[in-house]
């Protein structure tokens, strides 16, 4: 039995040191971007191929006129779009943590792959909400697949950026870690979309009406979200480090008048 036990624990040792071993930093990298230049490209492709009006549907449909044919598939472009930012400001987020990594290991290889098998869905939430855009009966569960999509992309992300926390000093710029001037920012960053996604979700459960509204309005706000962002941390970070400052100055002037003041009027 004590046998059994030690090579259980061993086993176990062995597995958590196999995660945290080293993993090319580059490697992850360039096969992330590669990904997410699929992705994007498969969209495109999928606009070209089923949301082009035909020349004889304009000629007789549309008097000749481009413009109100492509009016048509207006909800398919609004879609693509909202979409196409998504993974435009998914990658960003991807590029902006492994700037500040240092060292990949292997856990935050496989949070990553992860992470990138819900970015390769994005696709499939594209033809979704552009499929259902006006069928109120699938209208609903397609705009939740896509948010629950867009979730999982990001929560990853931020799990990979939890993991470097974990071993800060090895895997994570000192910018970036715990109290360091980037640490705020990137905890907002990478939070936004998880809880941005996760929040639509629950409003398209309460305000079916509303869920194409929501949905689009998500889209939009985001990256308004992310330039305010860095203004919005900044001034918090400027207001604690005041009132940390004033409090500070209050207790060392207490300590200068009672260093100031008589042994006998010290203890009245």
């Amino acid at each position: 039995g004590q046998r059994d036990g030690e090579e259980e624990h061993h086993s176990l040792e062995t597995f958590t040191f196999y995660l945290s071993e080293p993993l090319s930093k580059e490697r992850v990298e360039a096969f992330s971007d590669g990904v997410y230049a699929i992705v994007a490209t498969l969209l495109i492709l999928d606009i070209c191929e089923d949301n082009v009006p035909d020349p004889r549907e304009v000629e007789e449909k549309f008097h000749g006129s481009l413009l109100e044919a492509l009016s048509e598939y207006g909800p398919n472009y609004l879609a693509y779009f909202g979409s196409f930012v998504t993974i435009g400001l998914l990658w960003f987020v991807h590029h902006s943590l492994f700037l500040y990594v240092t060292k990949a290991t292997r856990l935050m290889g496989l949070l990553n792959i992860l992470s990138l098998a819900f970015i390769g869905g994005l696709p499939l939430a594209y033809q979704l909400t552009s499929e259902f855009s006006e069928k109120s009966h699938n209208e609903i569960e397609a705009i939740q697949v896509s948010c629950v999509i867009t979730f999982f992309a990001s929560i990853f992300q931020f799990a990979i950026w939890t993991t470097a926390l974990l071993h800060e000093k090895e895997t994570l710029h000192p910018f970036a870690r715990y109290g360091g001037k980037e640490h705020a920012f990137m905890f907002a960053k990478l939070a936004l979309y998880p809880c941005v996604s996760l929040g639509a979700f629950f409003l398209t459960c309460l305000l079916s009406e509303f869920s194409t509204t929501i949905f689009h309005l998500m889209q939009i706000v985001i990256p308004f979200a992310f330039l305010a962002l860095r203004i919005f941390v900044r001034i918090s970070l400027t207001v604690i480090r005041s009132v940390m400052s004033l409090s500070t100055q209050k207790v060392v002037l207490l300590e200068e008048e009672e260093a100031c003041l008589s042994p006998t009027e010290t203890l009245s």
